[in-house]
């Protein structure tokens, strides 16, 4: 049987996806600002968001990854101009090794071949730019804001302008302040001899292509296209010509077709650390496509903030947990940190869960430094599902 034809059961599957995206983490070789930067060139990105339930996602994500994560890693990194803001399906911290793939977009924004979703003021956006040109970095609250505020999140004139500007590429990111964005030219925030030639259509796309497939060990043409405007029929062809050249693999899983890069079949000969349980963050990379992760895991999630509290099932925010090498629950947490203390609102175990002793003490052990991660020093559980799983978990955690 060939590469392109071969078949893999889903727990071959699931390993192969968990080793790549490389959670649970291994121990790290370097030191943790370097490990923290490994995981982001691997994984290509780690999403922003502003949820603060619990530590923010980006931090979250990272921990995953490495244990020795600090939450001043991003800012150092971004300072040592080693990562950059921009967008990758959403607002990201991606590597500057990869910065000169930012430009298709940049361009496509510039020249209008892309829509943003922000109403494009060209004298304020002059006005913006011209300012920041004379005065150095500066923040939206430094300006007057004066106009309606408009568009879906309700966002001020000036603010808008700064992100038009940032998305076509004459502005970046240079740190953040309370996490508030300190804009500046973006020729002032490049580091020297960075490649800022552009890629043509076959590069970006053989980028976007081996980016995922290493990062997340199988795809579909969908899955790697997943809300980048005008690249599916680039992906579809590329792929298909990587397949024909012995660049791919096609594996079949569960009746569903996938790419690989062959290179990857060798990291199912190594272990898979089962008995390692991670709480993921709703926007880890692993989780971020919920159609693939009903698909590999058969777990259908979704993240309940968005819904009203009425129709809620599981919570505000409910964190998938991973354990066993599959998706067994999901806690909806909060971190009180006045009171440097974590509520558990409510933790709901998957139906086909059975080992429910061992899964308790994996997720005891876990706690700790989970609480830790989070600044809190105490831990209240209010319901489970089934409900016995509360006592069992809190027996353990007094021991």
């Amino acid at each position: 049987m060939t590469r392109s034809t071969e078949s893999l059961s889903i727990s071959q599957a699931r390993k192969l996806v968990l080793l790549s995206q490389r959670v649970p983490p291994k121990k790290q070789a370097t030191n943790s600002l370097d490990a923290t930067l490994s995981a982001i060139e691997h994984l290509g990105y780690i999403q922003i968001d502003t949820i603060s339930a619990i530590q923010r996602a980006h931090h979250h994500t990272l921990w995953n990854r490495n244990p020795q994560y600090l939450t001043s890693h991003l800012e150092e990194l971004m300072l040592g101009k080693k990562i950059f803001e921009y967008w990758s399906h959403a607002a990201a911290y991606l590597p500057f090794r990869d910065y000169r793939y930012s430009l298709p977009r940049k361009q496509a924004i510039a020249r209008g071949k892309e829509n943003h979703w922000y109403h494009r003021d060209e004298k304020l956006m002059r006005y913006v730019l011209k300012r920041i040109d004379a005065e150095g970095p500066l923040m939206a609250k430094d300006f007057e804001n004066t106009g309606r505020k408009s568009g879906e999140w309700q966002t001020k004139p000036v603010k808008q302008a700064l992100e038009n500007l940032f998305m076509q590429g004459e502005l970046m990111i240079s740190h953040r302040i309370n996490f508030h964005k300190v804009y500046n030219l973006s020729e002032r925030v490049l580091p020297e001899y960075t490649d800022t030639t552009v890629p043509n259509s076959e590069e970006y796309t053989r980028f976007l292509v081996k980016g995922y497939l290493q990062a997340n060990g199988i795809g579909k043409a969908t899955e790697m296209t997943y809300l980048l405007k005008n690249t599916k029929a680039s992906v579809t062809f590329v792929l298909q010509d990587m397949l024909k050249n012995g660049e791919l693999a096609e594996v079949a899983v569960n009746g569903n077709n996938y790419y690989v890069l062959p290179t990857s079949f060798e990291l199912l000969n190594k272990p898979l650390a089962r008995s390692k349980l991670k709480i993921l963050s709703p926007f880890d990379n692993l989780l971020i496509q919920r159609k693939r992760v009903l698909e590999l895991f058969e777990f259908d999630y979704m993240l309940e903030c968005y819904v009203p509290a009425s129709k809620r099932k599981f919570g505000y925010f409910a964190l998938p947990v991973l354990w066993d090498g599959k998706l067994v629950a999901r806690m909806d947490c909060k971190a009180d940190r006045k009171k440097a203390q974590m509520h558990i609102h409510h933790i709901a175990l998957e139906p086909g869960l059975e080992k429910h002793e061992a899964f308790a003490l994996a997720l005891s052990k876990e706690l700790v430094p989970f609480l830790q991660f989070n600044e809190c020093a105490s831990l209240t559980i209010h319901r489970s599902n089934p409900p016995s799983f509360k006592n069992e978990l809190e027996t353990l955690l007094e021991k």
